[in-house]
């Protein structure tokens, strides 16, 4: 048996893709390059950097570089949940972050140690306020 099919009263928009081609390109490229917050790495190099233990010359550039991208993906958290208009002490430890991302690691290993340690203590006091603001689940 077939039943007879139905026709359209009213006429139907055409469907057309939300973006184009370069911007579907443009966010591909943003998506492979995207990275998940990893709470276990940010801990352990804050660990790196606050430990008893100075870390050894040779290790400085790196801990520097990868607590700046820590630095840089919690203001991002803070920044997508507004939580800085709600809470001034996470303001301010936005404000003390985006400056000592963008200051570059002194030569002398004294200096960038102290360097290093800043940039831990101030990864570690964000990381705590945005869980306290419930911005993130505590980390492991």
């Amino acid at each position: 048996m077939t039943a007879v099919g139905q026709h359209w009263i009213r006429p139907v928009e055409r469907w057309a893709p939300p973006l184009d081609g370069q911007a579907l390109t443009v966010l591909l490229a943003k998506v492979r390059a995207w990275e998940a917050f990893d709470g276990e790495a940010l801990l352990g190099d804050v660990a790196a950097v606050l430990d008893d233990v100075v870390p050894a010359e040779q290790q400085v550039d790196e801990l520097a570089e990868r607590l700046r991208g820590h630095l840089m993906r919690l203001v991002t958290i803070a920044v997508a949940a507004e939580v800085e208009q709600r809470d001034d002490t996470t303001a301010r430890l936005m404000s003390q972050a985006r400056t000592l991302r963008i200051e570059e690691a002194p030569g002398d290993h004294c200096r960038a140690v102290g360097y290093l340690r800043r940039m831990g203590w101030i990864t570690n006091e964000l990381l705590e306020r945005l869980v306290a603001t419930k911005c993130l689940k505590e980390a492991v």
